[in-house]
């Protein structure tokens, strides 16, 4: 059994009487080489992080060839996936795993603290995922925000234009809200491209796979991590403005001569923009308007 054989696919899809869905953006892998090489890149840095019972948490596993990879390496997998008309055809691909559940849920819509708690409190975690472009950041900013702290790394294949501001430094034009979002919790590093003619049906757009590595302790210690966060939103808003008049429209409380005061005590000329800024200059930044505001 080649889960990455088109033909095999799509007999398999044609015997179950489904297909895939443009509405959950599935797009299946056809060359097994790439799933292989994800789930190392995913087990490889989970094990260098951690000895315990390993266990990785996939979101989207469509028919199964990134799970089968992984199920070779982890010792116990969880996949989440929304499309019920998949779940049979995953009881019998991964069929001679023991180690392997499968969940049919949307996990956007899971209470992530009970999830973890049931399905993976005896092990150390990582993610990998085949991520649909359309929910990729909700995706991410989920774990992040909802899983902290139960993750050692999220490793996903992404549109490579997302991957490129995931992985962005300051001063690049694709540095974004996602970006020192991301930088807060960990890591982001481009581990390789896939070209459209890897899937079943080919993407429009090349993708890449991003291993984000997370931190075992934040290094960052924001007053507030809400208006951190509502500080970094208000400060790409407006992309093509200055931080002071981007964060204007957010911050509507404060005047513009205030603004203007916390930005040049900061450290910032007045013109900056939003991406020459570093995360830890942003906690610096919510700082002191959270000062202000109180």
């Amino acid at each position: 059994m080649n889960l990455c054989d088109i033909n095999y696919v799509k007999k398999l899809m044609q015997r179950y009487q489904t297909g895939t869905k443009k509405s959950f953006g599935q797009n299946f892998l056809i060359n097994k080489s790439v799933p292989e090489r994800i789930a190392y890149e995913s087990f490889s840095y989970h094990k260098q992080k951690n000895s315990d019972k390993s266990a990785v948490l996939e979101i989207g596993p469509g028919i199964g060839c990134l799970t089968y990879e992984l199920a070779r390496e982890y010792d116990k997998v969880v996949a989440v996936e929304i499309d019920n008309s998949l779940i049979p055809i995953l009881n019998e691909t991964l069929g001679e795993f023991d180690n392997v559940k499968v969940i049919n849920e949307d996990f956007l819509k899971l209470n992530l603290d009970e999830f973890f708690e049931k399905e993976l409190s005896d092990c150390s975690v990582s993610v990998c995922a085949n991520l649909p472009y359309y929910i990729t950041t909700p995706i991410i900013m989920a774990l992040l925000e909802r899983a902290r702290g139960k993750l050692t790394s999220i490793t996903v294949m992404v549109q490579r234009e997302v991957a490129d501001r995931l992985c962005a430094t300051t001063k690049k034009g694709d540095y974004g809200a996602i970006t020192a979002s991301i930088a807060y919790y960990g890591e982001a590093k481009k581990l390789f491209d896939v070209t459209p003619d890897n899937f079943l049906p080919p993407p429009k757009v090349t993708s890449s796979v991003v291993r984000i590595e997370l931190y075992d302790k934040i290094p960052y210690e924001p007053k507030s991590e809400e208006m951190l966060f509502k500080t970094i939103q208000g400060a790409f808003s407006q992309r093509r403005k200055t931080l002071l008049n981007s964060l204007s429209a957010s911050f509507s409380s404060l005047s513009k001569d205030k603004l203007s005061s916390i930005i040049t005590d900061c450290g910032f000329d007045l013109n900056i923009r939003g991406e020459k800024l570093t995360i830890g200059d942003y906690v610096n930044l919510s700082n002191e308007i959270l000062k202000e505001l109180n």
